[in-house]
């Protein structure tokens, strides 16, 4: 009876394994052919086979894949994707035809646990509402004026700081000090977080930045 069970369990996945491989295969044939036939139609560069091989270096592989071909189709199972760095094209997506490229059903549903009906989870009248109401708060001008005081107000604790060292006589790595004012005005004017680094070693960032994660 175990054998039985065992040489069915085999057939089975033996079965799945092959069906599987013929999919993926016709898959890439019919894709590949369209972008050999139609010049117009973007060509294949990558798999999720490809993606998993370089998991490591995902975003590395994916730039060199743009440098090489702007424009290329990435095939996944059931569905084929484009990723464009051609600024024509992001021009055309994102200005001149935006309504030909709506999020879908599904991205909203991927998004909605982390981003809700927020503006880059949603489609067309909600996306324009909240889109006029956000321009409001994030004018240039209330963006620079705000950016400029935050910059400013760190600019004074830096000097303060330097202030401090050129008195005591201490050295101190100017360069890592003026990278840690930056990410606290970026976190400041991002986030509306103040990292507030009390001294310079190198343990302190990530102590400051784990404080501020939520349980």
């Amino acid at each position: 009876m175990e054998e039985i069970l065992a040489t069915i369990a085999i057939a089975l996945a033996a079965t799945i394994f092959i069906v599987l491989s013929f999919s993926i295969y016709l898959t890439i044939r019919i894709f590949t052919g369209k972008s050999i036939r139609n010049k117009a139609y973007s060509p294949v560069h990558a798999t999720v086979f490809d993606l998993l091989f370089h998991s490591q270096e995902l975003y590395d592989y994916q730039t060199e894949l743009a440098r090489k071909k702007p424009t290329f189709r990435f095939l996944s199972p059931g569905q084929s994707e484009i990723f464009t760095a051609d600024a024509r094209n992001v021009e055309h997506i994102l200005k001149t035809r935006f309504d030909n490229y709506s999020k879908g059903h599904s991205s909203r549903e991927n998004l909605a646990d982390l981003l809700g009906h927020g503006i880059f989870a949603v489609d067309g009248d909600k996306w324009r509402q909240q889109r006029k109401l956000a321009s409001f708060e994030f004018s240039t001008r209330i963006l620079r004026d705000f950016s400029c005081s935050v910059f400013r107000t760190n600019a004074c604790k830096l000097v303060g700081f330097v202030s401090e060292f050129a008195l005591s006589g201490k050295s101190f790595d100017a360069q890592d000090m003026l990278m840690r004012y930056t990410l606290e005005s970026i976190f400041k004017v991002g986030f509306g977080v103040e990292l507030i680094f009390k001294d310079f070693n190198r343990t302190d960032i990530n102590d400051r930045i784990k404080a501020e994660k939520p349980d």
